[in-house]
């Protein structure tokens, strides 16, 4: 097998090799070239000590000296040289206590969490699989290297990553490495939520991110996002539906485009499901008001998961309007505009669009008619460049102090005025017309009237 190694991390093989050591690339490089995927990172590891890589570059960066971790920089560009090394006792669930650097490649490869990443390679001895990495790939299969519940008893970080890598990839999770997983789930608890969010949001983002039930039948959701399993044990007596809360959202994610804002929303818009769930005298269910009560549990469980406020404002939006329908006529359509923001409707029309094809077939050819004439209202909103804030309003606040109005709240109670003239018929839209019925309506609106 031959792997096509960049120049670069090629020419750092070559340097450590001539100085009479040991290098490989290893890990995701590895695993990712066998794929044929594109590598982001060309990790190394070697038999030279931190100093010994130190002393062979001319620019490097002391990333991790207490791990053997030197990074060489290659120009602008940073590869890690990592020393071969064996962990020592993990004391926290996610950290050793120290690490001993070896001589050994296959000490170094033993300590890897999966096959799939404990493979080395270099262009003189070519790929070295101590531990069926390549079978693992060619069968499809996550798997532990040695024992899973040790690996996964040293880093719980790991227990994250096996379900991450299965959406990643595709692969099933071995047996015996399933079912450490359930065992050791509640390990979880010793990883930061930092780490969690990232595995979580490489899963969403992945091409199979309604794997994203695994995490829930290995029983590890509980650990970090339990609001999920009320979902799934939420049915949903309605003819809307045909699916559980939780298994409708597994179908709503494959259905959106891969986005961190679109998949995080569509993974919490129906959260607030089973707690405002109520069912008629009929066993008809209804969920009335779960936008809004999604909204705020999705703006909790983001915040515990320590995501960005613009990460939260932005999904928690969404939330908010997932299921808010317009009508499919102009007039309506800006004004839906104008109250979700331009910046967000066309995602929200994705949310919709997930949404509707994740639900049932009742009523499915009038729902697509309605959502099908909203985008083609806002298309020809966006194309003609029609007013819907007060962004794009023809007249500002300084125009009006400049026609002889006061500073203050009247002037922002008149351009709220002016602007749902325009929302209601766009070619008003001018500064000479928008002046004309300010001056038409100027002693009426002194008195506190609001009709134009």
């Amino acid at each position: 097998m031959i792997i096509k190694i960049p120049p670069k991390a090629a020419a750092i093989l070559e340097t450590l090799e001539k100085a009479g050591f040991e290098a490989y690339v290893v890990g995701g490089c590895v695993r990712d070239a066998i794929l044929g995927r594109i590598p982001d990172d060309w990790d190394i590891t070697t038999s030279a000590a931190p100093e010994q890589v130190k002393a062979l570059f001319r620019r490097t960066v002391d990333t991790g000296l207490q791990h053997g971790t030197v990074t060489v920089m290659m120009e602008k560009e940073g590869f890690e040289v990592t020393t071969y090394r064996v962990d020592g006792e993990y004391e926290d669930g996610r950290h050793p206590r120290e690490v001993t650097f070896t001589a050994s490649l296959e000490e170094d490869l033993k300590r890897r969490d999966f096959t799939i990443n404990a493979m080395a390679y270099n262009p003189k001895e070519g790929l070295v699989d101590l531990f069926g990495g390549l079978h693992d790939i060619q069968e499809k299969i996550i798997r532990c290297v040695g024992n899973p519940l040790d690996r996964f008893t040293e880093d719980a970080l790991r227990i994250m990553r096996a379900v991450r890598f299965s959406a990643q990839l595709g692969f099933e999770i071995e047996p015996e490495t399933w079912k450490a997983l359930g065992i050791l789930g509640p390990n979880l608890k010793h990883v930061s939520a930092e780490r969690i969010q990232v595995e979580l949001v490489k899963l969403l983002i992945s091409p199979h991110p309604d794997y994203f039930r695994k995490a829930y039948e290995s029983g590890i959701t509980k650990e970090f996002l339990p609001e999920w399993d009320a979902c799934m044990e939420t049915s949903q007596n309605t003819p809307h539906h045909c699916y559980t809360v939780g298994e409708h959202i597994l179908k709503s994610l494959s259905l959106v485009r891969s986005d961190k804002v679109l998949r995080l929303t569509m993974l919490l818009h129906d959260i607030g499901k089973p707690v405002v769930k109520t069912t008629d005298e009929n066993g008809r269910d209804h969920f009335k008001m779960h936008g809004p009560r999604g909204e705020e549990m999705a703006k909790k469980i983001l915040r515990r998961l320590k995501f960005d406020n613009d990460t939260i404002a932005r999904v928690c939006h969404l939330i908010k309007w997932h299921d808010f329908r317009p009508l499919p006529e102009m007039k309506a359509v800006r004004r839906a505009v104008n109250q979700i923001g331009e910046d967000a409707f066309s995602m929200y029309l994705e949310v919709q669009r997930a949404d509707m094809l994740a639900q049932s077939l009742y009523r499915r050819q009038e729902k697509e008619e309605r959502l099908k004439g909203v985008e083609t209202c806002w298309k020809t909103i966006q194309e003609n460049h029609q007013c819907v804030s007060l962004k794009t309003l023809a007249v500002t606040g300084k125009d009006l102090i400049q026609a002889g109005m006061s500073p203050g709240k009247e002037l922002g109670e008149v351009l709220k005025i002016l602007l749902e003239i325009v929302l209601e018929d766009p070619e008003r839209n001018t500064r000479e017309c928008l002046l004309g019925i300010l001056e038409e309506n100027r002693e009426r609106w002194k008195n506190g009237c609001t009709a134009p």
